[in-house]
């Protein structure tokens, strides 16, 4: 059997039925093996980049494994920035990269290249992958791709980079000689989980202002039903990390909103008020505590449901000790909470909830003073989408000022999927992980990008085009880098150098470039266009660009200044109603 081959079956039979793919001399045996096979769909992008950033989000809408395929040297290092993003957000992708041939690799001889696109893949991709290996053996091919497949799935989970180089590819195999993986076993003792579940029970029972985290490993775990049973049973209030802001019905009554550094005042006051955290699958990150841990939720007892013994191991280091650390994976930590859930009795928490009730309705995220805007609000914007999206979309949303404004005003519901690389965070994801989303759905997918970021990966437009991907892309155009401007602001003049036409950014017109690539598009300039020209785009089939034109200045708010901890972000209320609102001292 030709390697080549062998490769494709085994990414068929992981259940995966569209690989990402960018053509070059060291993969086409490969590209071509998949292509040949009636149960894959190989898709060409356009940038290798764009094409890890759709194996990224095929992976995070199929809860299984992304797969694209690369060439060696350039090929492979465009996989960088999609790789981080999937590394940093924990999802499973296997990027399987060409090398050159055996007799052209430069091994450990001085020279800096032997091969032509000879790259050392390996030692790029190890800081930012599971695992990451050579295979320069034809009998080791079955080993690596099981193992490497196994290594991403399994724990935290991660991508993993099989580099293989052109003869292997190309050389014949007896499949049933191959050595096979086999993954070591681990045997599961709950005993300390189920002393720890005793524990946070006590703690709860005292509790007067608790409030549960719920963080992105529920949903990468398989927990989150788990997760809204223990939610609806226990009867606690509880806020969402990004990674988890599409787990929960925001209706629900117990839902806080978000919380962290460019979230909501409600989320950030129950968690500054709380007297117990318990976060469940959340790392905590600078974003979601802001940057003094110090200061993070100063007057609560803290219960942090972590499988990662380094994440846990941080806290103490940067001033905040935990007060119930449990290393364990969500799943397991839920099913024994579960188990034991007869010996679980509530605090008397009447006025807290009360108490977020008024927070969530003195200060909500549309302010109606929005919507007489001339041109379109963000918040507005994002208003109107929630209502308007089917119950089972998929949103992807890009980096910024967009992705901060679809954290902040979308309101989730049903079956949607709200999707980005919340940690990576680079321009330019969203517009090729809409690729990935739709076709790993087959249903309606909503791409959410800014004008700075559609031209990271704008060339993409041609594959969406080419292959029909019936993703609808809004282009929230405020002309201009819009968060670097407010940074800017802050910290240096208000010189936008590089960040607004005025001072060198090019400032195209999308529409015409969309144009171009034979997609169909649309632009609302103001709130009366709003409604009636965002159904047409959703309601059109195939894919279609609408531009979005919004206020030339930065909108973000509330969002926190440098140096004040979460429930102070500008704009700052009155110092006398910021008191009224605080149960823990305030900080001076």
């Amino acid at each position: 059997m030709k390697a080549s081959d062998y490769i494709a079956q085994f990414i068929a039979e992981q259940g995966v039925r569209h690989a990402f793919v960018l053509t070059g001399g060291c993969i086409v045996h490969s590209i071509d093996s998949i292509a040949r096979r009636g149960d894959i769909r190989y898709i060409p992008v356009q940038h290798e980049q764009a094409g890890a950033m759709a194996a990224d989000a095929y992976s995070r809408v199929t809860d299984n494994l992304g797969v694209v395929l690369t060439t060696s040297g350039p090929g492979a290092t465009n996989l960088l920035t999609g790789t981080c993003c999937s590394y940093y957000d924990s999802v499973p992708v296997l990027n399987i990269t060409g090398q050159v041939p055996i007799s052209q690799l430069k091994r450990t001889s001085k020279s800096r290249q032997i091969g032509f696109q000879e790259t050392d893949v390996v030692s790029i991709f190890e800081s930012v992958t599971k695992y990451a290996v050579l295979v320069d053996d034809p009998k080791r091919i079955r080993y690596e791709l099981e193992k490497a497949v196994s290594i991403a799935k399994s724990g935290r989970p991660g991508p993993v980079v099989v580099d293989i180089c052109d003869d292997i590819q190309r050389a014949n195999i007896e499949p049933s000689a191959l050595e096979s993986f086999k993954a070591p076993s681990q045997e599961k003792n709950l005993v300390d989980l189920e002393n720890k579940a005793a524990k946070l029970f006590g703690l709860l029972a005292k509790a007067e202002r608790p409030v549960v985290i719920l963080g992105g490993a529920v949903r990468l775990a398989g927990a989150a039903t788990a997760a809204r049973r223990f939610i609806g049973q226990a009867g606690l209030p509880y806020t969402l990390t990004w990674a988890t802001m599409d787990l929960m019905d925001h209706s629900d009554p117990l839902y806080v909103g978000g919380f962290g550094v460019t979230s909501g005042r409600p989320g950030n006051f129950a968690v500054q008020n709380a007297d117990l955290i318990v976060a469940i699958g959340t790392r905590l990150d600078t974003h979601e505590a802001g940057p003094d841990l110090k200061k993070f939720g100063r007057g609560a007892q803290k219960v942090i449901v972590d499988l990662d013994p380094a994440e846990l191991e941080k806290y103490e280091a940067r001033g905040m000790p935990v007060d119930l650390p449990i290393c364990a994976d969500v799943r397991d930590f839920f099913e024994v909470v579960e188990r034991n859930w007869a010996s679980f009795t509530r605090g008397e928490i009447a006025p807290w909830l009360e108490r977020i009730r008024i927070w969530k309705q003195n200060y909500p995220i549309c302010l109606p003073e929005y919507d007489n805007e001339t041109k379109v609000n963000p918040y507005v914007f994002m208003r109107e989408l929630s209502g308007a999206v089917q119950d089972d979309a998929v949103v992807v949303t890009d980096c910024g000022s967009n992705l901060i404004w679809t954290m902040q005003g979308f309101m989730a519901r049903g079956n949607q999927r709200l999707i980005s690389a919340f940690n990576h965070s680079p321009m330019g994801y969203s517009l090729p992980a809409s690729m990935g989303a739709a076709l790993a759905k087959g249903g309606p997918v909503v791409c959410i990008t800014g004008d700075g970021g559609l031209q990271m990966n704008i060339q993409e437009l041609a594959t969406i085009e080419r292959h029909n991907i019936p993703v609808k892309i809004f282009v929230m155009n405020n002309h201009g880098h819009g968060i670097i401007q407010g940074t800017l602001d802050s910290w240096l003049d208000g010189r936008h150098y590089a960040a607004s036409p005025d001072f060198g950014l090019p400032d195209p017109d999308y529409t015409r470039v969309a144009q171009a690539y034979g997609l169909k598009t649309e632009t609302i300039r103001d709130h009366r266009e709003l409604s009636y020209k965002m159904t047409e785009v959703l309601q059109s089939d195939g894919p279609v660009l609408c531009n979005v034109e919004l206020l030339n200045r930065n909108q973000i708010a509330p969002k926190l200044l440098y140096g004040r901890p979460l429930e102070d972000p500008h704009p700052l209320l009155k110092r006398e109603e910021f008191r009224r609102n605080m149960i823990v001292e305030p900080i001076s």
